[in-house]
């Protein structure tokens, strides 16, 4: 052994060296506490154990909800989930729910004979949504026809409407 070369200790390890850190890390915690001893962590009574499983997962999902507002709108789309059972099975057929923006429900139909047979029984949808959501979720409901097919046909297209025909 040179005089250049660290003292060498148990395990091939330099003396005064620890690899992991943990003599330095417990000698620093040590010094911000004045050099007491390390205080021994407390036990929790038993009863004060969190719950576990879908039950505690289940309040958690629940609270974040209610923290963020989002109440409404889950409850909302939950409701719309079930469209047959608020327009009937024939309308839900021919209709959907688009958006809810602003208390305004916005149905698309799919021809603008159901389009008007929506539109007579709306109000009759706000007032079965408002009792389920409460008072003032839905203002009203708007629902529009099918869009009208599009002339654009390629990257050299004539400007223009199209053929003059109504759609919807």
């Amino acid at each position: 052994m040179t005089g250049d070369e660290p003292a060498r200790g148990r395990g091939g390890r330099t003396e005064g060296h620890d690899p992991e850190g943990l003599d330095l890390a417990h000698r620093i915690a040590q010094a911000t506490r004045g050099g007491q001893p390390a205080p021994r962590p407390r036990r929790r009574k038993a009863a004060a154990a969190p719950k576990e499983g879908p039950e505690a997962l289940g309040e958690l999902i629940q609270g974040v909800i209610r923290q963020q507002g989002w109440s409404t709108k889950i409850n909302l789309h939950h409701l719309l989930g079930r469209w047959p059972a608020l327009v009937g099975p024939v309308n839900a057929e021919h209709s959907a729910p688009e958006s809810y923006v602003d208390r305004v429900l916005t149905v698309r139909a799919e021809s603008t004979t159901w389009a008007t047979s929506l539109r007579q029984i709306a109000p009759q949808l706000v007032a079965v949504l408002n009792e389920k959501l409460g008072q003032g979720t839905v203002e009203r409901v708007v629902v529009i026809g099918p869009s009208g097919p599009s002339w654009k046909k390629g990257k050299r297209s004539v400007q223009g409407r199209g053929p003059r025909d109504t759609y919807g």
